[in-house]
């Protein structure tokens, strides 16, 4: 398991856990990132990451992206 900030771009992976306390958890669940769902980056804009989720194209913060295991 490794933090989604490390994860290769292009690459498909599948959600492993997400971390982070109530609001920032809901958060991500709103957005279709939860446990079990796939995830792929598809580009890093300075240490922000757009990934996409549930048919979505998301940006996230890379603190975010630390809470996302892949």
């Amino acid at each position: 398991m490794l933090p989604l900030t490390l994860a290769e771009p292009g690459e498909t992976y599948l959600i492993r856990k997400v971390g982070g306390q109530g609001e920032v958890r809901k958060h991500l669940e709103d957005l279709g990132i939860v446990a079990g769902s796939p995830i792929t980056i598809v580009s890093r804009i300075g240490e922000n990451l757009i990934v996409n989720a549930k048919q979505s194209r998301i940006a996230i913060s890379r603190e975010m992206a630390q809470k996302i295991m892949v």
